[in-house]
């Protein structure tokens, strides 16, 4: 069996656990500078706010509603996550992080008959006291079916307790024929239009598609995708694989046309790349590095440039990413162009401990042991408190958040104080 846990509203209840003068009012939670809505409290739903709207032109809706509004907190959401997470693992040892605020797991070797409307209950009971984190918990024979379960769970909380279980025919046909196709996890706006062409309107009706049909037109994961919703287990949990590319983009808190400005924030989003190769022990030998003006500002002069630069040899060094990336940026930039957003991806990866070796050119060998020393004391301390000369020595993202919440579990200046 399968379980799909997924925290409710979980952004805005990040926010409730630390404040609760939040419970039961309308919250919604913005994106980086402040931009639009991303995320919204059931009450925010309900009187309204839609999902991606533009704060400057919701501003006074929300005032006359009640909504509180709040940047996001990413600190306080992360930290928040690993904590559930590390619940999780106690209750089984297969766990799949699917996002920030769901997580698969795998129950095997459980008894045919084990009661898994309490086994859910208690892993809501114990996330919920904690955390502060409410959940809805689906379980299911399949990955697909555990998603209608959760579904299920979240739409009629009074009636399910939060808790469903997919376990026999009946059930698993009766919740099929109430989500709607393109409610279905896996299938999209494209893949919707599609089959809405064939009449399927559910998920019952995806099912009664033949096989032939679904090869033929569409590929092996809709195929899969089918199955798992007829209860053949088809899609399993994910390994954590390591990954072929790394990235860092952001958009600036405004526009920029000071090359100075932008070559400080290249050289942080390098550095961010090298600290993530690092991690999972690779080097690279590929930089790209992005810059694009504010497309949404058409009486602006618009510019979007990009460049690749090869290194003879892998690395995973902040100060050699660092200066090639902000070597390729000065290139790019454009003198009278304000630019909006710049990324860094490194690629071309390969493992740190076994790759080819190049007998002209090489990285410094003093560079390994500076980056090992670096990462210790910034793990120790945290905050990045060691940097290289070229990034700001004060913040390491520059965003517009002029309605964040204190940190409260990532920040020893933020912890709450309690007066006895």
């Amino acid at each position: 069996m399968f379980a799909l846990v997924d925290c409710n509203n979980f952004y805005a209840s990040c926010e409730r656990v630390f404040n609760p003068n939040l419970q039961g009012k309308p919250i919604a939670i913005l994106s980086n500078n402040d931009g639009c809505v991303i995320s919204r409290s059931d009450e925010a739903k309900t009187v309204g706010l839609p999902m991606g709207a533009p704060i400057f032109k919701w501003e006074s809706f929300c005032k006359a509603n009640g909504i509180s509004v709040l940047s996001s907190n990413y600190p306080l959401y992360g930290d928040m996550s690993s904590r559930v997470m590390s619940i999780l693992k106690q209750f089984t040892p297969d766990v799949e992080l699917y996002s920030i605020d769901e997580s698969f797991l795998e129950f095997k070797n459980f008894e045919e008959d084990y009661n898994y409307d309490d086994y859910g209950d208690k892993i809501r009971k114990q996330i919920l006291k904690w955390t502060g984190i409410p959940t809805c918990v689906g379980v299911a024979p399949t990955k697909a079916l555990s998603k209608v379960a959760n579904k299920v769970a979240r739409k009629f909380p009074k009636e399910t307790n939060g808790v469903y279980v997919i376990d026999s025919e009946e059930k698993r046909i009766k919740a099929l024929k109430w989500i709607k196709i393109e409610d279905v996890w896996g299938i999209g706006r494209g893949l919707t239009k599609r089959l809405k062409l064939k009449k399927c309107k559910t998920a019952f009706d995806f099912t009664q598609l033949s096989d032939d049909w679904i090869r033929k037109n569409f590929s092996i994961t809709e195929w899969k995708l089918k199955k798992d919703l007829e209860g053949i287990p088809t899609l399993q949990l994910d390994e954590l694989k390591t990954k072929r590319a790394i990235a860092t983009t952001r958009s600036f808190d405004y526009t920029y046309d000071d090359i100075n400005y932008i070559k400080e924030r290249i050289s942080t989003f390098a550095t961010s790349c090298a600290e993530k190769l690092r991690k999972q022990g690779s080097s690279c030998h590929v930089i790209i590095v992005l810059l694009s003006s504010d497309r949404h500002k058409k009486t602006l002069e618009q510019h979007r440039g990009s460049k690749i630069v090869s290194i003879p040899f892998p690395t995973n060094s902040s100060l050699v990413i660092s200066n090639e990336a902000v070597k390729a940026v000065t290139s790019v930039f454009k003198k009278g162009v304000k630019y909006k957003r710049a990324g860094v991806i490194v690629s071309g990866l390969v493992p740190t401990d076994n790759f080819q070796l190049n007998m002209f050119e090489y990285e410094n060998p003093k560079h390994k042991y500076l980056m090992h020393a670096i990462d210790g004391l910034n793990t120790k301390y945290g905050d990045y408190k060691i940097k290289i000369a070229s990034q700001d020595l004060k913040r390491t993202w520059k965003m517009r958040q002029e309605r964040l919440s204190p940190r409260y579990t990532t920040n020893i200046n933020d912890i709450i104080k309690v007066k006895c």
